[in-house]
C-alpha cells in the first residue's frame, strides 16, 4: 500500500506536536524523528495540518494524471463540491473550461455522485430494518472504524462514496473513460488505490494549484446557478441530511463532525445506549470544507460554509439510480495492532522513567500521549522512546546537573543580570565562609564579592577566563572565570581555590629571594678574602723581587 503522507526527516525538530494531534496515535518515533505507521493510520491529515516546520507531505499525483492524460482514453475529473469553498467565486463552468486545457476530456460535480449515494441511504432507510446506520462518504472515518472500532461495522452504510458512485456512472455513460478525483482529502487517494472501481488517480486542491500555476492557466471568476444542485450541500456538516427525506420510519438524523466527537459517538454506540437513528460521521472538523488541505491553506469556515450555502440549489441532481449492487461496498476489519504488553513490562517502563508512584504520573501530554500508561506501553511496542517525557529529561537533567555542581571542587555562583544571586555551591560557600546558601540567595552579589568583574563582563560583553584574584575579605586566592549566558541571561562565575598554590609560590619565592642573598654574600665575602690573598701575595713578591735584586747585585759585586 502507498505511504500518502511521507516525512521530509531533515525537517523534523523533535516537537511532537504530530503525536499530540493524532487521534490514534499512529505516528512512531525513532532517532528523534517522526514515523507515520501506514496500517494504523487513518488518513485524516492532522499530523499534515499541525507540523510547524512542514515536515509531512502529502505524495504527489500529478504525473499519474499526466501519464493518463498522455493515452487515447477520455479522461474525466470527477470535482468535490467543497471546490466552491476553495476556489472562490469560480463556478463548475469556469473549472471545467481550466481542467480542458490541462488536457482533461471533461470535468463533473462528485455531487451527482452524492445524489446517488443519498438516494441509496433513504432505500436502506425505507427498505431495511436497520438500528443504527453511519454514512459511509468519509475514507477516514470508514478506515477509523475498520481499524479501531471492528464492532461498528454492521452500522457502516455498505454504500460506495460519492466519488467512488461518480466514477462508476462516468464510466456507464463515457465509454473507456478513466477518472481523476480533486478534493481536500488525503484519505481519497488511499481509497482509490484500495477500490480499483473507484478513481484512477487523485489531487489534492494544492496539487491542482500548483499545476495550474505551472502551466499559466487562470480560474475565471464565473459563477454558474442550477436548482437541481442540492447535493453541493455535502461537504458541509449535516450536508447530507440536508439533502435526505426525514422522518422514514420514525429514524432519528443526526450529524457528528470532528475526529474526537466520531470517536466518543462510536464509543457510545458501542456501549448499546443508542437506536433508531442515522448518523453523518466526519472526520474532519466542519466536514470537507475543513479537509487537511484546506484547512492548511484556506480554512475560513463561516466563508466557507457560506460559499457552499450560496452555491448550492434547492433540489436534486437528475440522475440514473444504479442497481443498489452496483454501488454496494463491503467493509472489513483492518488488523493492525501491536501485542499489548504486559503490567510488569508496563511498570518496567514507568520504573525507568522515574514514575514509582501515582503521584509520578503526570499526564502532562508533553510526549503527545494522553497519560503516562499510554506512553509506557507505546514504548513497549517499539513507537515511543524514553526521551519524548519532558518531566522525566527535566529531572534527569537537573539531577545531573546538581550532582557535577554539589560535587565539583570548583565554585560555582550564579548571578542575574540584575547582580542577584541565584545558585552557590559547596565549594564556593567553603571559599567565602557562607554557613548556607539561603543566606545569600537573592541578595546582590556585592554582599560577598567584589562584582566589578561581573560589572565589566555584563558591559563589555567579553568574558573573563582564568584570571587569579586575591579575595582579601577571605583571604583566599582564587582563579576566576566570568561568563555570560545571554540566552539564559545569567552570569556564571567560576572559582578555583589556588590559595596552597599561590602560598606555595610564594614560599618558593621567598626561599630563591633568600637563597640568592645568601649567594650574594657568599660570593662577596670569597670576593674580599681573594682580594685580601691577593694584595698579600702582591706584598710578598713585590718583597721578594727587593730581596732577590740585592741579592744579586751582591754577587756581581763580588
Amino acid at each position: 500500500m502507498t505511504n500518502w503522507l511521507t516525512l521530509k526527516k531533515s525537517n523534523c525538530k523533535n516537537c511532537y506536536k504530530c503525536i499530540r494531534h493524532c487521534p490514534v496515535k499512529a505516528i512512531r518515533f525513532s532517532g528523534n524523528q517522526a514515523h507515520i505507521i501506514g496500517n494504523e493510520c487513518i488518513l485524516c491529515g492532522q499530523c499534515f495540518v499541525v507540523c510547524p516546520q512542514n515536515a509531512k507531505e502529502i505524495t504527489d499525483s500529478v504525473e499519474k494524471c499526466k501519464v493518463l492524460l498522455q493515452g487515447s482514453d477520455p479522461v474525466v475529473v470527477s470535482l468535490a463540491p467543497s471546490f466552491i469553498a476553495n476556489y472562490e467565486g469560480v463556478g463548475i463552468d469556469s473549472m471545467r473550461e481550466a481542467l480542458r486545457k490541462l488536457g482533461f476530456y471533461d470535468a463533473e460535480e462528485t455531487a451527482i455522485g452524492a445524489t446517488i449515494v443519498k438516494n441509496e441511504y433513504e432505500r436502506i432507510l425505507r427498505e431495511e430494518n436497520r438500528d443504527i446506520l453511519i454514512s459511509s462518504c468519509c475514507h477516514s472515518l470508514n478506515l477509523l472504524i475498520q481499524k479501531y472500532f471492528p464492532a461498528e461495522l454492521a452500522y457502516l452504510a455498505d454504500v460506495a462514496s460519492p466519488m467512488h458512485a461518480h466514477c462508476i456512472d462516468i464510466r456507464k455513460r463515457i465509454p473507456n473513460a478513466k477518472t481523476v478525483f480533486i478534493g481536500p482529502c488525503v484519505a481519497k487517494k488511499d481509497e482509490a488505490e484500495y477500490y480499483e472501481d473507484a478513481a484512477d488517480a487523485v489531487l489534492t486542491f494544492e496539487e491542482l494549484t500548483e499545476w495550474l500555476k505551472s502551466e499559466n492557466i487562470e480560474l475565471k471568476k464565473d459563477i454558474d446557478v442550477r436548482r437541481d444542485s442540492l447535493a453541493r450541500f455535502f461537504p458541509t456538516t449535516g450536508g447530507i441530511l440536508k439533502t435526505m427525506e426525514q422522518g422514514i420510519n420514525g429514524y432519528t438524523y443526526m450529524a457528528i463532525d470532528g475526529v474526537e466527537n466520531c470517536i466518543a459517538a462510536l464509543k457510545d454506540i458501542e456501549s448499546g445506549r443508542t437506536h433508531k437513528c442515522f448518523i453523518e460521521m466526519s472526520v474532519c472538523s466542519g466536514s470537507c470544507i475543513g479537509g487537511p488541505v484546506m484547512e492548511k491553506y484556506h480554512r475560513s469556515p463561516v466563508r466557507d460554509f457560506a460559499a457552499v450555502a450560496g452555491y448550492a440549489g434547492s433540489d436534486n441532481f437528475d440522475v440514473v439510480q444504479p442497481d443498489m449492487n452496483e454501488i454496494h461496498k463491503d467493509f472489513t476489519f483492518i488488523e493492525h495492532k501491536l501485542p499489548v504488553p504486559s503490567d510488569m513490562e508496563i511498570n518496567e517502563v514507568l520504573k525507568k522513567m522515574g514514575k514509582t508512584k501515582p503521584s509520578d504520573h503526570l499526564n502532562c501530554g508533553s510526549c503527545g500521549y494522553n497519560t503516562c500508561r499510554e506512553k509506557a506501553i507505546a514504548i513497549c511496542q517499539g513507537k515511543a522512546e524514553y526521551s519524548m517525557c519532558l518531566p522525566f529529561l527535566k529531572d534527569r537533567a537537573e539531577g545531573f546537573s546538581d550532582t557535577i555542581v554539589k560535587n565539583t571542587p570548583n565554585g560555582l555562583i550564579v548571578l542575574n543580570e540584575d547582580l542577584e544571586v541565584q545558585q552557590v555551591n559547596d565549594a564556593a560557600r567553603s571559599i567565602m565562609n557562607i554557613r548556607n546558601a539561603s543566606d545569600v540567595l537573592g541578595d546582590q552579589v556585592i554582599r560577598i564579592l567584589d562584582p566589578t568583574d561581573f560589572v565589566n563582563v555584563l558591559a563589555m560583553g567579553k568574558n573573563i577566563r582564568n584570571k587569579r584574584v586575591y579575595l582579601a575579605e577571605y583571604n583566599r586566592y582564587v582563579e576566576q572565570t566570568i561568563v555570560h549566558e545571554k540566552n539564559l541571561h545569567l552570569l556564571i562565575g567560576i572559582m578555583r581555590d589556588v590559595t596552597d598554590e599561590e602560598e606555595a609560590r610564594e614560599r618558593k619565592e621567598n626561599f630563591s629571594r633568600q637563597t640568592a642573598e645568601v649567594a650574594d654574600k657568599v660570593v662577596e665575602k670569597q670576593m674580599r678574602i681573594v682580594q685580601e690573598i691577593a694584595s698579600l701575595l702582591g706584598e710578598t713578591a713585590a718583597e721578594t723581587k727587593i730581596a732577590l735584586s740585592k741579592l744579586k747585585g751582591s754577587i756581581s759585586d763580588e
